[in-house]
Order: C-alpha cells, then sequence, then structure tokens
C-alpha cells in the first residue's frame, strides 16, 4: 500500500498479486492528476492494480479498480479485462480505466451543477466549523442558513482560516444540501456585512 501526500489529490496505490513498479505508479499520478483538472473537488483516489489469474489462451491480464471519493456519490470504476487480450499490458489497462472514470467524473460535475442552483453574486459568510483534519468545515450566511464547505474550494487554500472568519462564497447544489462551490477570504478591505456572533 503506498500513500502520496504530495498530490492535490490524496492517493492511494496498491498492487494485488502484481510487482509493486514505480513507473507504473508515475503514470498512475499522471492519470489521477488530469481527473483533477475535470472536477477539482475529488476527495480521495485509491487504486488498486491486480492481475487476478491467468487466461488459458492468454497471458496475464491485469485488472485496474479506480474508487474516486466526491461529494454526493462516490465513482467506482471495476473494469475486468477486455476480451482482445489488451490489458496484458497494465498501462493500457490503466489507462482505460482513468479514461472510464474520467466521464462518469465529468458526468458527475454536470450534475453537481445543474442550471440555476448556484448564486450569480457572490454570498457573506462566517466560518463556523472546521474539522480536526482541516479538509472542511461548515459556513454561516447571513440569515442563518448553515452552508458545507471543502478545503478544495478555497481560493488560496484552507490554512488561514478560523472559526469566525468572514468570506465570500458562490452556492451550488450538493445531494447533501447547499454546498459552497468557491470560498474566498474576505482580505481587511472586505465589507463587514454579517452582525457580530
Amino acid at each position: 500500500m503506498h500513500h502520496f501526500r504530495g498530490m492535490a489529490i490524496p492517493m492511494q496505490i496498491t498492487f494485488h498479486g502484481v510487482d509493486q513498479s514505480d513507473a507504473l505508479e508515475a503514470r498512475i499520478l499522471e492519470w489521477a492528476d488530469k481527473l483533477e483538472r475535470v472536477y477539482d473537488r475529488v476527495e480521495r483516489c485509491e487504486v488498486v492494480v491486480e492481475a487476478p489469474h491467468r487466461h488459458h489462451r492468454q497471458g496475464r491480464l491485469f485488472h485496474v479498480r479506480i474508487h474516486l471519493h466526491v461529494p454526493g456519490s462516490d465513482i467506482i470504476v471495476n473494469r475486468d479485462p477486455g476480451p482482445d487480450g489488451a490489458h496484458e499490458d497494465p498501462y493500457v489497462a490503466v489507462r482505460d480505466s482513468f479514461q472510464a472514470a474520467r466521464r462518469q467524473l465529468e458526468d458527475h460535475a454536470r450534475k453537481m451543477r445543474p442550471e440555476g442552483t448556484h448564486h450569480e453574486e457572490p454570498e457573506h459568510a462566517r466560518v463556523t466549523h472546521l474539522d480536526g483534519s482541516g479538509q472542511w468545515g461548515w459556513l454561516e450566511t447571513g440569515d442563518g442558513r448553515r452552508v458545507y464547505f471543502h478545503q478544495n474550494s478555497v481560493l488560496g487554500g484552507i490554512d488561514g482560516f478560523s472559526i469566525g472568519s468572514e468570506i465570500r462564497f458562490r452556492e451550488e447544489a450538493g445531494d447533501q444540501g447547499p454546498q459552497a462551490s468557491t470560498v474566498e477570504p474576505l482580505g481587511e478591505h472586505g465589507r463587514h456585512v454579517l452582525p457580530p456572533p
């Protein structure tokens, strides 16, 4: 099991019945980086590469499973080796699986941004909760609504946030309720229009 903390998307790569390969890991990381350009709210990516058994007419066929943790519902690609023997090459198996994941992620991104569900103008809010790992939190708007946000939505990073920080955000509809699509900290000269807590 391998963890890569330098990636924008937390990664876990596991090899089952296959020798670990630095070159294959590097290719997987390249494909994962492309997914982030499709949808920047992927919270975690788990990849399993395995060679379950030898086919009696072909050599060893590689099987790649991808699990993307995203707001709403997770995306799982679990492709069986094709009948043409193309997946005797692990790089082809990885490519095909990530291309399938990309198509599903594009569909998911469209569903998460339906027409008319986000405000055209940014709203003001205050940070009311930050989780212990610093990955997500809650905002409270001036009219008392609670809105979820993830670190991937924060312009400039979440490190400068604390409880009570005032921000500007754009809202979209998530499966679990309203969520922020972008969050921007208010600078010293921002308009502090919220009443004191």
